[in-house]
Order: C-alpha cells, then sequence, then structure tokens
C-alpha cells in the first residue's frame, strides 16, 4: 500500500515513539525524511540518525532523546499536506512557542529551521513544527 504524505507517517512514527518510551524508531528512508531527522538532530530533538540498506531498501533510523523520563519532542505538528501546500516568505516564517519551538522548512537551500531561513532571507514551504 503506497502512502500518500511519507512524511505525516514519519512525524507519526516519532511522536508515538516518544510516547511508547522507544529508544529507536525505523522508517522507510528517503533523501527528505534523513534531512528533516538531521535538522531534529542539530536542534537537540533526537540523539542520532543512520541511514542503513535492507533488503535493498533505504531505512531510516532514529535515536529517540529523553530528559528525567519525558521526551524531548512534546509535540510535532504536520504544517504543509500533498492537499494543502503552505508556503511562508521569510518575514512570515512562524515562531514556535515564543522561540521555544522551531518549524522546519523547505527552501531553495535546502531544510532548515524558520531561524536559520530568515537569517539567510529566504521562504519556502513549512514542513512542521516542533516544540
Amino acid at each position: 500500500m503506497a502512502l500518500t504524505d511519507p512524511i505525516a507517517d514519519m512525524l507519526t512514527r516519532i511522536r508515538n515513539a516518544g510516547r511508547a518510551e522507544h529508544v529507536n524508531v525505523s522508517m522507510p528512508g528517503s533523501r527528505i525524511k534523513r534531512q528533516i531527522a538531521e535538522v531534529l538532530k542539530d536542534e537537540g530533538y533526537v540523539k542520532d540518525v543512520s541511514m542503513a540498506e535492507v533488503d535493498g531498501k533505504q531505512q531510516l533510523t532514529i535515536d529517540m532523546k529523553y530528559h528525567r523520563g519525558h521526551p524531548v519532542i512534546e509535540s510535532i505538528q504536520r504544517v504543509s499536506t500533498p492537499g494543502r501546500r503552505v508556503y511562508r516568505q521569510a518575514a512570515d516564517l512562524p515562531s514556535v512557542s515564543g522561540g521555544l519551538g522551531i518549524s522546519i522548512i523547505s527552501t531553495s537551500q535546502g531544510i532548515m529551521t524558520a531561524r536559520n531561513a530568515r537569517k539567510i532571507g529566504i521562504g519556502g514551504e513549512v514542513i512542521c513544527t516542533v516544540t
């Protein structure tokens, strides 16, 4: 069965793994999923990200991060969906929880946080928000 929104599936797997207190979560891999996971790692929301080939297919594994028994990722929400794309200019990029969370943006220069996109002065598609 084909997924209509593989990024939403990835975010749901991360959300469910955190709630179930799993050490890591695996999913079918792709370049964009790996870039999103790398942003989460760079911002300190997950421990590690690895990509491996299993039975001829890419598999992405994300090691979850916990603080005092609670997942570091409290909330991870999809913003732009295949049926409703959400694009913002640099000045209109969302700030999450007064700067305590991040927005992940797909720009012409790659996947990055809204904070970095604002510094560069470019906008793009708002993929998700994380707190």
